[in-house]
């Protein structure tokens, strides 16, 4: 998290300080993480539990990352036709996914339109 210091005014400031200080304290009351951890992992094996029972995940993650899988994960893309075709060099095609490669880039930038590259479908 950045902020800009020297856009804020003198009282601005002093309210940034004083929530911060406020922010310090709450976090400096707080028991240590690991501490914690051990204390609901030690009351789960008393009861016959383990954390992946309990959170449906392992003792290394986070809830939040169990709760939100990757995006990528077990995603599995198949091979897409090319789309656009290289007029200058018939060898060069683009599926239309991600950046547009270099000489598409190139010719846009030149006036042209990527519906120019268009591989017509027989």
């Amino acid at each position: 998290m950045s902020i800009d210091l020297r856009n804020l005014s003198a009282k601005e400031l002093g309210a940034l300080i004083e929530k911060a200080k406020q922010q310090q304290s709450r976090l400096a009351k707080r028991t240590p993480i690991a501490t914690v951890r051990s204390k609901i992992t030690k009351f789960a094996k008393a009861e016959g539990y383990t954390l992946e029972e309990l959170f449906g995940m392992s003792g290394n993650r986070s809830a939040k990352a169990a709760a939100k899988p990757s995006s990528r994960a077990g995603r599995k893309l198949g091979k897409v036709a090319p789309k656009y075709r290289n007029p200058a060099n018939p060898k060069e095609t683009w599926t239309g996914r991600g950046k547009h490669p270099r000489w598409m880039a190139e010719l846009i930038a030149k006036g042209k339109k990527a519906d120019d590259f268009l591989i017509k479908k027989k």
